[in-house]
């Protein structure tokens, strides 16, 4: 990072071969193949120069500096996705009662039936973009989008969340146990 002419903070990201990049005035879409994401990243400048994207801001403090570290982890998260998809596991602890998890593809959700002997079923968000695939007990959501993958996950997880029970007993739910490659 470095301090331009104006008083601001200057950040410069290289373009790997393959990826073409459109810098508009305050967003950038970064595409490659069939796959394309779209970031708005406010109060910061963004400009395309050779095979650059050239991140400003017009002053230089404390919060600029986390803004624009912040959006240069964005696109680098971006442009690395379109090379390696991310990758979430999730697993499936039924300890009372059988559960079913199965894939909604027309409504965009994963359903979770007979959780801890519910007749109602529950429903997490897939968001676009994302895979979701149930091989036994195990979870797997796919996708080159960070956000999306991570968000997937969450919605997952948090939809088997269970209240009014002690934790200790009720071990049941959806959990995450790997996250791009890294157990947890």
């Amino acid at each position: 990072m470095k301090e331009n002419k104006t008083g601001g903070l200057t950040q410069e990201i290289q373009i790997p071969q393959g990826v073409n990049v459109e810098a508009g005035k305050e967003e950038v879409t970064i595409k490659k193949d069939n796959k394309s994401t779209k970031k708005n990243l406010t109060g910061v400048k963004i400009e395309k120069k050779d095979n650059m994207i050239i991140l400003t801001t017009k002053k230089s403090a404390k919060k600029d500096r986390k803004l624009i570290m912040t959006y240069r982890a964005h696109i680098i998260n971006a442009i690395n996705g379109l090379d390696k998809e991310f990758v979430y596991k999730l697993k499936v602890c039924a300890v009372h009662f059988p559960m079913t998890v199965t894939v909604d593809k027309n409504n965009h959700a994963l359903v979770i039936k007979n959780f801890l002997g519910e007749k109602k079923e529950r429903r997490a968000k897939i968001l676009p973009g994302v895979e979701v695939q149930i091989k036994g007990e195990e979870i797997t959501v796919t996708s080159f989008n960070i956000e999306n993958a991570g968000q997937t996950a969450a919605n997952i997880e948090t939809a088997t969340t269970v209240k009014y029970r002690d934790r200790r007993v009720f071990q049941d739910g959806i959990f995450l146990t790997e996250r791009r490659g890294e157990k947890i």
